[in-house]
């Protein structure tokens, strides 16, 4: 990775990760209940999701707890918390590939929900996310942007071969496929989807409550989703907030022609052989 503020771990561009942590990671034993969200893009979204499912104080609003205490990060542990002492069913979230992720989830022993989102938004998003994130670099040339996220030369590094390396090694895990189009499109069926995976039943008014929480605008209402209380030297609040617009189809009010097929070469040529379907635009069919 070539960006100054970031390193390289396995071929793993990432921030404020250290070597040690994502050692002991890759050792780590999974217990049964443990559950692990992975994806580029959606990442905190399905976060909150998975957060009114499984926590009926934080459905019901009787407890007030940060998302991040809730459901921590694999790789960004803020503080030292002992993961392993963590009540269950425990649910972390991570930007990892497959091959960083603890060993003991190859025997299926946890379950993975693997949010994937189409790859020119998850570009876009981040370039704006770059902005307000005070510890990414952030480069204000678009079309040089585009070129170092083809490349692999961005935090959590190359978005192709993370979503092509889960893919290819899905049967190796516990895994379900969402992603952000459908959950955009019919929120209610991703939600009982994700229920159905993690063998958690849900009253109609409690799956109502749910959807109703879960939607990109309540969202950004409220702080603890929004990750509204970030310290000042890692976000620059006035530059926007953690989430921004939420839309599909939002990559065609930035990219020209030009870029477009310059980044459909790259990606035909590099997902050729998987079985996936990009949906570019909210009207497309799923």
């Amino acid at each position: 990775c070539s960006l100054p503020k970031w390193a390289n771990h396995s071929g793993f561009c990432r921030g404020s990760v250290y070597d040690n942590i994502l050692s002991l990671i890759k050792k780590k034993n999974i217990k049964q209940g443990s559950n692990k969200k992975v994806s580029f893009s959606g990442t905190v979204w399905t976060q909150n999701i998975l957060s009114l499912i499984i926590h009926e104080g934080h459905r019901n609003g009787t407890e007030n707890m940060e998302t991040m205490e809730r459901i921590p990060w694999l790789e960004y542990r803020t503080e030292n918390r002992d993961y392993a002492a963590l009540p269950l069913p425990r649910v972390f979230a991570t930007h990892l590939p497959y091959y960083l992720l603890p060993r003991d989830l190859r025997n299926k022993r946890g379950r993975i929900i693997y949010v994937t989102r189409n790859p020119k938004d998850v570009m876009v998003s981040y370039y704006h996310f770059s902005k307000y994130i005070s510890t990414l670099e952030e480069i204000p040339d678009f079309n040089l942007f585009m070129e170092r996220f083809l490349a692999g030369k961005v935090l959590a590094s190359s978005w192709l071969d993370h979503v092509a390396g889960w893919y290819s090694h899905a049967e190796d895990f516990n895994i379900l496929f969402v992603t952000y189009e459908e959950m955009k499109k019919d929120l209610r069926s991703a939600v009982l989807k994700i229920c159905n995976f993690l063998g958690k039943k849900l009253s109609e008014e409690e799956v109502d409550s749910v959807v109703r929480q879960a939607t990109f605008e309540n969202m950004r209402k409220d702080p603890r989703a929004n990750y509204e209380n970030l310290p000042d030297d890692i976000v620059e609040k006035n530059k926007g907030s953690f989430l921004r617009k939420g839309i599909v189809g939002d990559w065609k009010n930035i990219m020209t022609v030009a870029q477009n097929e310059r980044f459909d070469k790259v990606l035909t040529e590099k997902m050729k052989t998987l079985p996936i379907k990009f949906i570019w635009d909210i009207n497309d069919e799923i």
